[in-house]
């Protein structure tokens, strides 16, 4: 009889978010499943580490699933490392992260907690997936999601994903049968246009809250907006050596060294 393999169950928007829920019951499907995940909303928080508190760690239950569950006080990059050092006795197989409530596509990827847990297991060497839904509700319709989500990690299992890549998958907001398939795709090049809504605190003091505008400057048919905007699910490979090599042949040309 074949060993499960082990799966890491990873998310930004806290251990009890139905994001989360939905993946482990997913995972619970296909492996043997430890979840360590944030006790409060980290959304927003990239790849920060918590290097100046206290961190602290707490087995906990929330349903009568099989999986064991740990609720963390930092960061997701901090819940993958506390994983790996701390709480499992061996390498996960696969570590998933997510569903985040809100697009990680495009330039999203950039300020995910959701996608820099994912990166942080890749960094240690463990295959990984960040799942994403285009709903900000807390009571998105995962349905979809989830028949998706299950697919592609038991291909990522039996295929492997290459060493130093990590998948940003996005759901588009529809139903399973509206949804016309998964693409494999580019990032698409796209930014945020941000405002900074200035109020007045009862003190007097100048306060701000950020909002602004995704704009999508990219109008290629190959990327993960087209795809999502046009009905399917995409997947992006992505990789944390952020070397631009393409350059390092100009920047050779430069005066440096006169």
């Amino acid at each position: 009889m074949s060993k499960k393999p082990l799966i890491l169950v990873i998310n930004d928007d806290g251990i009890t978010a139905p994001g989360i829920r939905a993946l482990i019951d997913v995972c619970n499907a296909i492996g043997d499943v430890v979840v360590v995940a944030p006790d409060s909303p980290q959304s927003g928080m990239g790849h920060a580490i918590t290097i100046n508190s206290t961190l602290f760690v707490e087995h906990i239950t929330i349903d009568d699933g099989n999986q064991k569950e740990y609720s963390c006080s930092g960061t997701p990059a901090d819940c993958v490392k506390l994983a790996v050092n701390e709480v499992l006795d061996r390498k996960p197989d696969l570590c998933v992260s997510g569903i985040n409530h809100g697009s990680n596509a495009s330039i999203n990827v950039i300020y995910s907690g959701t996608m820099s847990a994912a990166i942080e297991a890749g960094i240690e060497g463990i295959p990984a997936i960040g799942f994403s839904l285009l709903d900000y509700n807390w009571n998105a319709n995962f349905d979809a999601a989830k028949h998706f989500a299950k697919t592609i990690i038991i291909n990522a299992l039996k295929q492997g994903i290459p060493r130093g890549v990590v998948l940003n998958v996005n759901f588009p907001n529809l139903p399973k049968e509206d949804i016309k398939g998964i693409k494999v795709c580019r990032q698409a090049r796209a930014n945020w246009k941000e405002e900074f809504d200035k109020r007045k605190s009862p003190m007097g003091r100048d306060y701000y809250w950020l909002t602004g505008k995704f704009v999508n400057l990219d109008k290629g048919e190959d990327t993960d907006q087209w795809a999502l905007e046009n009905g399917y699910v995409s997947v992006v490979p992505i990789q944390f050596d952020l070397t631009a090599h393409h350059c390092i042949q100009l920047l050779n040309t430069w005066s440096l060294n006169e």
